[in-house]
């Protein structure tokens, strides 16, 4: 059970794999066109774009990290050097103010500084190479992103210390402190049995799938790793596709930009590991009592009595409009980041029942309700922020590795799961929560009070678990499983228990099949909606057929379903009615604190009621709130009201409405708005369902968080392993791996992870247009590659037969070949028997000036295996011999000299397995056309035994030829 990694090896003998020859070292150009070789080190890339690095050492391969980050990501990297540092609204506006001024009183900075300073030095010396790689790549890479010119925005120096300030800014709301303003207003205003009425995974919150099956469970005897993070979406990606090599280690990953290494999802040839959000409570909310003293300070009430606060002014400026102060005021509990500016100071107002430090003392102005809030968290207490875990991550060889890495780790804190070669495997909880009363994890307590101090030095004990339990399998959901000892609220456990489900109990699981897990859309918390319409009372002839409709409903939040939708319009209606409710009052309308100048805006998402009672939907209508009857009452008249509404305007298939809305620094900016709708996508799930495309019901059908990146990692073939990210490997508008993995991720697929260096080639980093992006992928190499190293446009593993990847023919560097297959007499068919390699050329020439035709050498294992040619009809002579569908494709195949059936068995219908699923990877192309020769007997009967159906003969100048059709119906894709 262990894995062929040799030949992965940077800086192996060609026998084992990679392209060097004998004595060469990482980091030496291995000749024109190998890759971009720059100070020791080699950058190369996939079909994807996807940067793979090799270096000498681990130094030079951090320094490498950082520079190929710049190249793609330059403009992502600089938006997040200005969060850490509080200064985005000097380019972005005052939409970017609120922000600023939290980071700014959180010190986020200042603690990113301090946590630097306590790294090890092996380890401080890593991360400052990866930032001098930044530094050296931030202006070239700027002068590929249009945003920088823009915005009118150089790029700034990083500084060692920023990485952990990316890190630190990026999950600092992480673990949800704001639902303690939430629950504090909930009791205040429904009182404190109320207080946990609607906890679930909500508004703000981040989480995860994450499934391990054990070596019983998959088809080679080695584990399996997959699932997918669940963060909201920002375009470019939070994650990074990448691959980093030296001789200490070999690592493939999904890396944070801006972040060295890879922390949360990584695979090194022989241990693999994945993490989601342990839901846990860290962070801690104080209320504070300041005042003003005569000489403008600031004091504090502590448990010992008033005490002097650190206080200073810092200015935001603010484009477009005038600079505003902040006063940043830190106490013992940690910095004050709710209540404005104290006494005649910035942003001042008058003090509300606050103390005066003598009588010539000003008051303190706190919040508009007279609140000062403090955040006390981890990093800034102990000044760990976990980095130490990283590079010893990378070297990690088996669990017992990442396991002793991790007990390094602090913020966030979160579930593990990592399995080796060898079998075994790891299932715990890794992070830094401290000792303080339950309480704190609650709600906002005193901060004068010594009750609800941390316990110094003291941190929980962190769950563990056997991962290869009786069922061989392992799942992490976010839900009240193994961290419920450090949380309060946690994911309903329907992700959980339906990936559960669909494992099974099932052997033989591979990559592939990984993908119908990501993609289940079971929206099982639609039972208790389901259940009160199924007995709602004395409903309409209307409202009685949507509710018999919805009570058919297999349930499943599909992409081409109607009836998702007008569930998801019940749903939403429901969720109005409720706010609606006099039961609620206290927290909705007028009343809802999302309305509130108590709060920074900031905190508004964990502070409004309707989404709130939302995600909270399936408890509300379960227990507590409503009596029975008032609750069927409630959903009959929700049912009157969507049944009239649907009679009126029809639902629409919820793939239409359910669409991607992500984050982004300047939404507007797109070449030629080519990408307005391409950054979108409608796609199938929902908030509960395994695919986690998170809706917020009753506020909108358009979803923001969902799977940030999906992986699927492989201990037995590291090459067997999969991923894809919402986006591409590019951050930069109009670069061809900008947007190319958009319908790979919108339809569930998975690209192929590379791990044999011969499969990689130079590319271009930056090739910019303004037209409609296009992966090199789907067009020719720009230089006459060898077909192994050019760009594909499909790859896929076929069972017992290889891996095939479709690549464009190259018309001058293929003729010698391609004249070689068709003038053989078992090519006789094809009708070029007769011609010269030149005739050939100028053939294909001309097919690859078509728009309409298309030309591809298939590869097996590298080698070529046929000709595959693709065309629309409608634009090619036999569209003039049938009556051409909408959806038509056309497709040609020829098979290579010396290889077929009688090679190897079933070859031409392995081959054939790929050629259709690329053909049908497009949803436009709905039915393939063939028109063999009607000679070619053999042809025919293997399009027969493939699903075709026959269609009549057809006249052609050259050729009589016997049409034949294959819907995606008769595969059941339709």
């Amino acid at each position: 059970m262990t894995a062929d990694v040799d030949r992965e090896r940077p800086g192996a003998r060609p026998a084992e794999g990679p392209g060097g020859g004998p004595g060469e070292q990482p980091g030496e150009r291995r000749g024109p066109g190998a890759g971009e070789d720059s100070g020791g080190y080699e950058l190369l890339r996939d079909d994807w774009g996807i940067p793979h690095l090799r270096a000498a050492d681990a130094l030079t391969l951090a320094r490498a990290q950082g520079h190929a980050t710049a190249l793609d990501r330059a403009w992502q990297l600089e938006t997040e050097r200005h969060r850490v540092l509080g200064t985005s609204a000097s380019h972005l506006g005052a939409e970017a103010v609120d922000w600023d001024r939290f980071v700014r009183r959180a010190r986020v900075a200042d603690t990113a500084r301090r946590c630097f300073d306590r790294l090890a030095p092996e380890t401080a010396a890593w991360v400052t190479a990866y930032v001098d790689g930044v530094n050296e790549g931030l202006v070239e890479g700027a002068a590929q992103a249009p945003e920088f010119a823009a915005v009118g925005l150089a790029p700034g120096r990083w500084e060692p210390w920023t990485p952990l300030g990316v890190w630190l800014s990026t999950h600092i709301l992480f673990a949800g402190f704001p639902t303690k303003l939430w629950r504090e207003e909930v009791a205040r205003r429904l009182g404190e049995d109320r207080m946990t009425l609607f906890a679930t995974d909500g508004p703000g919150t981040a989480g995860s799938n994450g499934w391990l099956l054990t070596g019983a469970r998959t088809a080679t005897g080695a584990p399996l790793l997959a699932g997918d993070p669940h963060r909201f979406i920002e375009a470019p990606g939070v994650y990074q596709q990448i691959r980093l090599a030296c001789p200490e280690f070999d690592v493939v990953g999904l890396a944070v930009p801006g972040i060295p290494g890879i922390a949360h999802f990584g695979h090194t040839g022989y241990v693999a590991w994945a993490i989601t959000n342990a839901m846990a409570d860290y962070q801690d909310l104080y209320r504070e009592r300041l005042r003003r003293t005569p000489d403008g300070g600031v004091e504090a009430l502590g448990p010992d009595g008033w005490y002097r606060a650190h206080a200073h002014t810092e200015t935001v400026e603010v484009a477009g409009a005038d600079p505003e102060q902040v006063e940043v005021i830190e106490t013992d509990r940690g910095p004050v980041i709710i209540g404005d500016g104290p006494g005649p100071g910035p942003g001042a107002g008058v003090g509300v029942g606050v103390e005066a430090a003598g009588s010539e003392a000003a008051d303190v102005a706190p919040a508009a309700d007279g609140t000062f809030i403090s955040l006390r968290y981890p990093p800034r207490v102990t000044g760990e922020l976990g980095f130490d875990a990283l590079p010893a991550l990378l070297r990690a060889r088996t669990v017992a590795d990442v396991d002793t890495a991790l007990d390094r780790w602090v913020e966030p804190v979160n579930v593990v799961l990592a399995a080796d070669t060898s079998g075994a495997t790891l299932h715990r909880v890794a992070g830094h929560v401290p000792v303080r009363p339950y309480a704190n994890r609650l709600r906002v307590v005193p901060a004068e009070d010594p009750a609800y101090a941390w316990r110094e030095g003291e941190t929980a004990p962190l769950p563990r678990t056997e991962a290869d339990g009786p069922g061989g399998i392992a799942v992490m959901a976010n839900e009240r499983g193994l961290a419920a000892p450090l949380g309060v609220e946690f994911a309903p456990p329907h992700r959980a228990r339906r990936i559960r489900d669909l494992l099974g109990a099932d052997t033989g699981w591979t990559p592939d099949a990984q993908a119908a897990v990501h993609t289940d859309t079971l929206l099982a918390s639609s039972r208790p909606l389901l259940s009160l319409l199924a007995w709602a009372p004395d409903l309409g002839p209307a409202a009685e057929r949507l509710r018999d409709r919805l009570l058919r409903w297999d349930r499943h939040m599909d992409a081409d379903s109607t009836d998702a939708t007008l569930y998801a319009r019940l749903r939403t209606d429901v969720v109005h009615r409720l706010a609606a409710h006099p039961a609620l009052k206290g927290v909705t309308g007028a009343d809802d604190p999302w309305r509130s100048a108590a709060y920074p805006a900031l905190f508004r998402p964990w502070l409004a009621a309707v989404p709130r009672i939302g995600y909270a939907l399936e408890s509300l209508l379960t227990v507590g709130l409503l009596p029975y009857e008032d609750r069927l009452a409630l959903v009959a008249a929700s049912a009157e009201a969507v049944a009239a509404a649907a009679d009126e305007t029809p639902p629409a298939p919820w793939g239409e409405l359910h669409r991607l809305s992500p984050w982004q620094a300047l939404p507007d900016l797109a070449p030629d708005g080519v990408d307005a709708q391409a950054i979108r996508p409608g796609v199938a799930g929902d908030h509960d369902c395994v695919l986690s495309t998170s809706s917020v019901p009753g506020v909108t059908d358009l979803f923001a968080r969902g799977p940030a990146a999906r992986y699927v990692w492989d201990l037995a073939r590291r090459e067997d392993s999969r991923w894809a990210v919402p986006f591409g490997a590019s951050g930069v508008p109009g670069s061809a791996h900008h947007r190319d993995q958009t319908p790979l991720w919108a339809r569930g697929a998975l690209a192929p992870v590379v791990t044999d260096w011969n499969l990689l080639h130079r590319t271009t980093p930056h090739r910019t247009t303004h037209r409609r992006e296009e992966n090199p992928a789907m067009t020719a190499a720009p230089e006459s590659l060898a077909p192994a190293l050019r760009p594909a446009v499909h790859e896929q593993k076929v069972e017992g037969f290889g891996t095939v990847r479709l690549v464009p023919v190259d018309p001058a560097a293929d003729a010698e070949l391609l004249h070689g297959w068709v003038t053989e007499e078992r090519a006789r068919f094809w009708g070029m028997a007769d011609h010269t390699r030149e005739q050939v050329r100028e053939i294909y020439e001309f097919v690859d000036s078509l728009p309409t035709h298309h030309a591809y050498l298939a590869l097996r294992d590298g080698v070529p295996a046929a000709l595959f040619q693709t065309y629309e009809p409608d634009a090619d002579p036999v569209g003039e011999c049938y009556d051409v569908q909408p959806g038509d494709f056309g497709v040609h195949l020829l098979i290579a000299p010396a290889e077929g059936e009688s090679a190897v068995r079933g070859y031409t219908e392995a081959l054939l397995t790929a050629f259709i699923a690329y053909v049908f990877s497009d949803p436009a192309h709905v039915r393939v056309v063939v028109e063999p020769d009607a000679r070619n007997e053999k042809a025919i009967a293997r399009m027969v035994r493939m699903g075709f159906e026959l269609g009549p003969e057809i006249k052609k100048p050259e050729k009589t030829a016997r049409l034949a059709f294959l819907t995606r119906a008769a595969l059941g894709l339709a």
